[in-house]
């Protein structure tokens, strides 16, 4: 059976600015990427987006 990996890049929100719908598609992705604060997201970002996957 052949797998494919879907891939999506979330925690990109920074403090008051919220990017996307992390919540809504983590049920639909089998693996993320999580912004680690150079672009974009912040450690409290960080930290739920990780608890959360």
């Amino acid at each position: 059976m052949t797998t494919i990996d879907l891939n999506c890049d979330l925690g990109e929100s920074f403090g008051a600015y919220k990017m996307g719908n992390d919540d809504e598609i983590l049920p639909f992705v089998s693996s993320i990427n999580v912004a680690c604060g150079f672009h974009a997201g912040d450690p409290s970002v960080m930290r739920q987006t990780v608890e959360k996957a």
